[in-house]
């Protein structure tokens, strides 16, 4: 085990260049990597905690079986994928609509998805991942992960106009910091920008620190048990779908950053996030994902040791289970957070964008073009379906209209309203619209006897096979 958390050092550990990349296996001094670590703290912290204020579950809770769920997934993928679990905004609907009967069934419909997710990586551990990449090549791969980062943007845009001013400074201190640094400053560009953005909160009066002074320095989450309620598994098991869309997405990413092939650890991050979902499910968390955040981390950093997920995950044990220490976090405004989501998830967007550019995706093709096309549009639109479903007030739960046996939802997640009944979110309704575009266009193309475009330069096909990436044992 000791050789487990051996990670080996980058150079001296303190001097990076320009472009220079620090691989999974690898790390920077520990002061440094200690740095990166706080920045996918908070990196994950405002989605993580936005999810429980809109589902009414407790927030120390979520974030504890976060924290036990980024340590679990780091331990069953062995240190080979960087990521953090962090709450999945495909249980918001879902959870609202169940919690109309009961917290419990809702807690239980979160354990059947992880349950289900669990399986999946289970089978994929056993026959491999080359169905996967059959079913979702770079077309499909690159649209599911821009869709990810562009269909946030509605969710930080509203943080951002929370308070303007204090967003546009944050984006203003990130671009000028990653601009006129050098080295690990610039790596550091986000953490250091949200501290700029919360001392100009401070000075501007925005911050109450009451509830600091007033929090206890050591407290246990508040935990709670499902109740068995299959009734609402119709209303979960569309989340399974984008859990997947995200895992892959995530592996895929960071596959396409570091260079490294790592299908032979798709199964296992499923499998990871399965048993860290049905794990919260079971204590009274939120449902977990790979989080499209802390990718967005990576990229700016390009920096992907797993060591610095380490210490994300343990700060966050930490984090939950001190409600001081939480309230100060805690008090980090919205807008600065909205600042912050400004340059993540655009950057998530633009990785999808960038599995397009290195697989030579060609866009003259037009099974390309409306693969990508549709399911984007749709995605940031916040296209949502709704079948057999009403419209329940977000605060206090009360039932306003049904909307009628099949009703689509436009900016589901930015309404007011939330409609209840089997929900198929923006990111599950326009990954599937990329599979099925893709792939019934093929179908007719190939009945017609038309070229799909699978033919390329031999430069290219060595370039979107899996075998030029770094194999890792």
């Amino acid at each position: 085990m000791a050789g487990f958390f051996s990670w080996k050092l980058h150079g001296d550990g303190k001097t990076l260049e320009q472009n220079e990349v620090v691989a999974p296996d690898e790390r920077l001094s520990w002061l440094r990597t200690t740095g990166i670590g706080l920045q996918h703290i908070i990196a994950m912290f405002g989605a993580t905690f936005l999810v429980p204020v809109l589902t009414g579950f407790p927030a120390t809770t979520t974030l504890f079986f976060s924290a036990i769920s980024t340590l679990l997934f780091l331990l069953i993928t062995r240190n080979k994928v960087p990521s953090y679990l962090g709450s999945s905004f495909a249980f918001i609907s879902p959870v609202v609509a169940a919690k109309a009967g009961s917290i419990g069934a809702a807690l239980f419909g979160i354990v059947c998805v992880g349950v289900l997710l669990a399986i999946v990586g289970l089978i994929v551990m056993r026959v491999g991942a080359g169905w996967i990449n059959k079913l979702m090549p770079a077309p499909v791969t690159g649209v599911i992960v821009a869709l990810i980062g562009f269909n946030l943007a509605p969710t930080a845009f509203s943080n951002f106009m929370s308070n303007p001013l204090l967003a546009t400074i944050t984006i203003v201190s990130i671009i000028l910091i990653m601009s006129l640094s050098k080295g690990i400053i610039g790596r550091l560009a986000i953490l250091i920008g949200v501290v700029i953005g919360y001392v100009a909160a401070a000075f501007m009066g925005v911050i109450d620190f009451a509830p600091v002074i007033a929090a206890d320095w050591v407290g246990l989450p508040e935990f709670q048990t499902p109740l068995v309620d299959f009734s609402v598994l119709l209303m979960f098991l569309p989340v399974v779908l984008v859990l997947i869309a995200e895992n892959i997405g995530h592996v895929k990413s960071v596959a396409s950053m570091t260079g490294k092939n790592l299908d032979k650890s798709m199964g296992h991050a499923l499998f990871a996030d399965g048993i860290g979902t049905a794990l919260a499910g079971a204590g009274g968390g939120s449902g977990t994902t790979t989080y499209a955040e802390n990718i967005g981390v990576m990229a700016a950093t390009r920096v992907y040791s797993t060591a610095a997920y380490w210490i994300a995950g343990a700060g966050a044990l930490v984090l939950s289970l001190c409600p001081k220490f939480g309230a100060v976090i805690n008090l980090i405004p919205w807008s600065v957070l909205g600042g912050v989501c400004f340059v993540l998830y655009g950057m998530i967007g633009m990785l999808g964008v960038r599995i397009w550019v290195e697989n030579k995706v060609d866009f003259t093709n037009n099974i390309n073009m409306l693969t990508g096309a549709i399911p984007l549009v749709m995605s940031i639109a916040g296209f949502t379906m709704v079948f057999n479903g009403v419209a329940i007030d977000r605060v206090s739960g009360e039932v306003l209209r049904e909307l009628g046996i099949f009703a689509l939802y436009a900016d589901h997640f930015a309404n007011p309203e939330l409609a209840g009944g089997i929900i198929v979110g923006p990111i599950a309704t326009a990954s599937v619209a990329a599979l099925v575009i893709y792939h019934l266009m093929r179908a007719l193309y190939r009945l017609r006897g038309m070229d799909t475009g699978d033919a390329q330069p031999e430069e290219v096909q060595a370039a979107t096979n899996a075998n030029t990436l770094e194999d890792t044992k």
